[in-house]
């Protein structure tokens, strides 16, 4: 029979975010109880590139919160037992290229240094010391050496094996039904696994928050955003860095809910290649739809060549967790005391996950945030619905 846990906080969402959010609350002190409907890092974060980019990201609040968990996904890698700790972390650095006007990359590298990114631009020639196997028609370049990668599902398994060390659970299998309140406050997480007495409950439901946020009474706006990956067959190293072309910047700022694809390349471990990137809002269709994958491998193609000749193995698609301002949720529900969020990075969450998780401890603990919290707050016009 289901019977009643007591925590802390009550994490419902195993995902990279969840994972970060459960493993820096452990780490401070906190106990807490990890739920998920299936298992571990078996949603968005499955389908990720693992991307840990500064590179992608307008000058404002998300890139403030892109470097500084660029910087502190050391100090988290460093926390992790010693079992767990290849997450395949690589500090590959990434290139984005033009091949056309060279003037709307160069702007947008010139902001970005304003901002303190270390954005090196380079000549075609550099780049193609860089990138040895690229187009001839490159214009321009931006290398990038903080960018950064990791295996996500790697990543989240062993932030979640850290919160267990720590004496905390997880558990899989387990619908969250709904939170439990009195007085106005959150006294417990019920799933159909039983009652969890807490003080808190966060929301880390990645695409699906919105919903979970409504069963709690307390709806937002986050909505699916689809993106699809092609996954060559293995090769020998042949793409050194993360490359993206110029377009892939204004794909990731743009709200528009009808198809964008821009060319993205990034070689894995395991020798496969990766090819991206799509972004369309259709709800949580999970069809597999044919012309995005031609759009991707045709885009990839015209960065890389030698591309065309290599086998597709397999394609991925999953579903981000997209609000409508592009600015990650993160913090305390105004509306019902003790109901927190951890949500809305869309494609940037595993990149983003680090400082968010400490973000939340932060502001859970009353402790003095690492970075401004305001711009992520959950009562903002964009997000919080009636």
């Amino acid at each position: 029979m289901p019977g009643t846990t007591t925590a802390d906080v009550a994490v419902v969402g195993a995902g990279i975010v969840g994972a970060a959010c459960a493993e820096a609350l452990t780490a401070a002190g906190v106990k807490v109880v990890v739920v998920d409907r299936d298992a571990v890092a078996a949603g968005t974060t499955a389908s990720g590139e693992g991307n840990v980019l500064v590179s992608d990201k307008e000058p404002g609040p998300e890139l403030e919160l892109a470097v500084a968990s660029r910087s502190e996904w050391g100090a988290v890698l460093a926390r992790l037992p010693e079992r767990v700790a290849d997450v395949e972390w690589e500090s590959k650095g990434g290139v984005v290229v033009a091949t056309t006007d060279p003037g709307p990359l160069k702007e947008f590298a010139a902001k970005q240094q304003a901002a303190g990114v270390d954005a090196r631009v380079i000549t075609p020639a550099e780049v193609l010391e860089l990138e040895p196997l690229l187009t001839r028609n490159v214009t321009i370049g931006v290398h990038y050496p903080d960018d950064a990668q990791l295996q996500p599902v790697l990543a989240a398994t062993a932030l979640l094996t850290a919160v267990r060390d720590r004496g905390s659970s997880v558990r899989s299998g387990v619908d969250a039904l709904g939170v439990r309140t009195a007085a106005g406050r959150v006294v417990g997480l019920s799933t159909s696994d039983g009652e969890i007495a807490c003080g808190a409950v966060l929301n880390a439901c990645g695409p699906w928050a919105g919903a979970f946020a409504a069963a709690a009474g307390a709806p937002i706006q986050v909505l699916p955003r689809r993106g699809m990956i092609l996954v060559t067959a293995p090769l020998p190293e042949c793409v050194r860095h993360k490359v993206y072309d110029a377009d892939y910047v204004g794909a990731v700022g743009s709200g528009d809910a009808d198809l964008q694809t821009s060319t993205v390349v990034e070689s894995t471990r395991a020798g496969t290649v990766l090819i991206g990137s799509s972004r369309e809002r259709i709800g949580f269709d999970d069809s597999v739809r044919v012309q995005v994958l031609r759009e991707l491998a045709r885009k990839a193609v015209g960065l890389f060549p030698f591309l065309g000749d290599v086998p597709v193995m397999r394609t991925y698609g999953g579903f981000r967790p997209y609000a409508p301002d592009h600015l990650p949720i993160i913090g305390a529900d105004p509306r019902i005391a003790g109901l927190w969020h951890a949500t809305g990075h869309e494609g940037a969450g595993i990149g983003l996950a680090a400082s968010t998780g400490r973000l939340i401890t932060e502001l859970f603990l009353g402790l003095t945030p690492h970075l401004t919290a305001d711009p992520f707050r959950v009562d903002r016009p964009a997000v919080l619905t009636s």
